[in-house]
């Protein structure tokens, strides 16, 4: 923690994005939705938002809730036996009462066909009981922070009390693309498994460049649906469109918007160096601070990311390595967009103990004088 000489600030302007040459903004853009958003995943920037807090029906994009509560729950080489009840109307990867499949089969069927089978035979399976697993989903959503989201099936059948936000599907979808598992299965075009083969739903996973998921979704009242997830030059980019007639088109509309108009920007990474800062009374004149975390944010022409430590303006011996020293505060426009923690990357012994006392700390001098 901070020494009893008190906390000081020691600032630093890291000018990330003024940029040599100009980036060049796309005209404005729209959707043909009832709602939709454009959001940069690590980070949570909004970048583009139409009625993106409007509750509505979400259909099979439903299921990325589905797969994420099992991934986390269940083993994939799990055998679930396939029951009567898991028949049910709508899209189906055509499972058959008996059959016995591994969750991973099933989870392919439930991402790629979007299979309402394959969801309640997943459900079924990993609640136990399906109401217990659409608990889970709901436990989930809480978790995450999803006010404005409620399951009522793990398919996304229309139900009352089924529904959710465009903003909450973002959150969702960054979250649940995190899990390597999830992210292998919903970037998968095409696969034969379980002696089934199996095609992705998703034309943007062919149709447009860096695209790596997620999730379409139909039916009557919900109206077309649609999660993607692109990635180009390192920047991650969420699209979810809700009741949307022309969902593939607007999801390339958003993301040439979003890839054009912003550049993600790394100003601190987990173990770099994020200053030096002198040590009072220790065996080494400084110390190097270094971040504990990673810090990456999509800026835009015209604005400026600035970095501030809150950190001592020196140091008393002894220091610790990873002792916290403060925080990075990262600055958009002078308006706070993250903050990462910061520590001592060494340790410095004090120079009391090290050397014997105040006679110590003189023979230490008169041997840097001598050098």
């Amino acid at each position: 923690m901070f020494q009893k000489q008190g906390k000081k600030l020691l600032s630093a302007a890291l000018c990330v994005l003024s940029l040599c040459f100009s980036v060049q903004y796309p005209q404005a853009v729209g959707t043909s939705a009832a709602a939709s958003i454009l959001m940069e995943a690590d980070s949570g920037r909004i970048l583009y938002a139409q009625n993106s807090d409007q509750e509505l029906g979400i259909a099979s994009t439903t299921k990325i809730m589905t797969a994420l509560v099992a991934i986390e729950s269940c083993a994939l080489d799990e055998v679930v036996e396939i029951k009567q009840s898991h028949m049910v109307e709508g899209s189906s990867m055509y499972l058959k009462p008996g059959e016995e499949l591994t969750l991973e089969t099933l989870l392919y069927g439930l991402m790629l066909c979007s299979g309402n089978d394959a969801a309640l035979a997943v459900a079924d399976h990993c609640g136990p009981g399906v109401d217990a697993f659409v608990a889970r989903m709901n436990e989930k959503a809480g978790e995450l922070g999803l006010a404005h989201t409620s399951f009522a099936n793990p398919n996304g059948l229309d139900a009352e009390g089924h529904y959710s936000t465009a903003r909450d599907m973002a959150v969702l979808a960054a979250y649940a693309m995190q899990n390597e598992t999830f992210a292998r299965i919903v970037s998968t075009k095409r696969i034969t498994i379980g002696g089934r083969t199996m095609v992705n739903h998703n034309k943007l996973l062919s149709q447009y460049e860096g695209c790596i998921g997620l999730k379409t979704g139909y039916t009557k009242s919900s109206g077309r649906t649609l999660v993607s997830c692109a990635v180009q030059d390192g920047m991650k980019l969420i699209v979810v469109t809700l009741k949307d007639g022309n969902d593939w088109a607007d999801h390339a509309a958003l993301y040439d918007y979003g890839f054009g108009a912003y550049q993600l920007n790394a100003p601190a990474a987990a173990g770099e160096t994020a200053a030096q800062i002198p040590v009072i009374g220790g065996t080494a004149g400084t110390v190097a601070l270094q971040f504990s975390g990673d810090f990456s944010y999509p800026v835009a022409s015209g604005e400026t990311l600035t970095m501030r430590l809150d950190v001592p303006e020196s140091v008393f011996a002894p220091v610790s390595a990873g002792q916290e020293a403060g925080e990075a505060v990262f600055l958009l426009n002078e308006q706070e967009v993250g903050r990462v923690k910061v520590c001592y990357g060494e340790t410095v012994p004090a120079l009391l103990r090290q050397n014997g006392g105040v006679g110590g700390i003189f023979r230490k001098v008169l041997q840097l004088l001598n050098q």
